[in-house]
């Protein structure tokens, strides 16, 4: 199997969704300066990786695009939890690929403690050899969801997936802290956009004031 040319196309579909996604900030800011986006990440799933997930659920190396839906994959971080209905309620209505699955982990957390909104949707790749529809998944979550996650994903790599329960527990206990941090900071969003809106606008005049060298 040719990796590199299997993978090529989930390079372009996340390259070019950061693009549009990051698109939709930079809107945001030249109009609101209040973007539900703070900020968008993208890679292509690892091959190892890959065919872990393929032996762990049993799917034959031929279906491998057609049921793993993350070998592309985003991830769309927003300040607060009401940002995220506002990114998921935006792409519902693009027209440039379709929503076929929608999974929500913040309503209906893990075990774990692990929140966050995964849309799975289909994007139109252009290939020399014509338009190759491809799965990849969107992730939606807050700073501190994003946070709480990374660690949580390490210590899974760590611990080969066996994380001690001492250690489970622990992570749980930071899920509902983090949580709480979100659910804090929603109350006093007017106060931290203000705050934000006064920064940018100092940075600008500051940064209009140097003198051309």
């Amino acid at each position: 199997m040719d990796w590199e040319t299997l993978l090529a196309p989930y390079k372009q579909a996340v390259d070019e969704l950061k693009v549009k996604f990051r698109g939709i900030r930079e809107q945001f800011q030249k109009t609101t300066k209040q973007s539900p986006i703070e900020f968008v990440t993208g890679r292509v799933k690892p091959i190892n990786s890959i065919l872990n997930k393929a032996s762990q659920k049993n799917i034959p190396f031929e279906k491998i695009e057609e049921e793993i839906q993350d070998i592309a994959g985003l991830r769309i971080m927003c300040q607060f939890t009401d940002d995220i209905k506002k990114v998921i309620d935006m792409l519902r209505n693009r027209k440039d690929f379709e929503i076929v699955e929608e999974r929500d982990y913040i309503t209906n957390k893990k075990p774990s403690g692990y929140r966050s909104y995964h849309l799975v949707i289909r994007y139109p790749v252009q290939t020399l050899e014509g338009e190759k529809p491809l799965l990849a998944e969107v992730q939606i979550r807050t700073l501190a969801m994003n946070f709480w996650a990374t660690i949580e994903h390490s210590l899974n790599y760590k611990y080969h997936g066996r994380i001690p329960k001492d250690i489970q527990l622990r992570l749980q206990r930071a899920a509902e802290a983090a949580s709480r941090l979100d659910e804090e900071m929603a109350e006093i969003r007017g106060e931290v956009q203000e705050a934000q809106i006064v920064f940018s606008e100092r940075t600008d005049a500051g940064k209009g004031s140097n003198p051309s060298t």
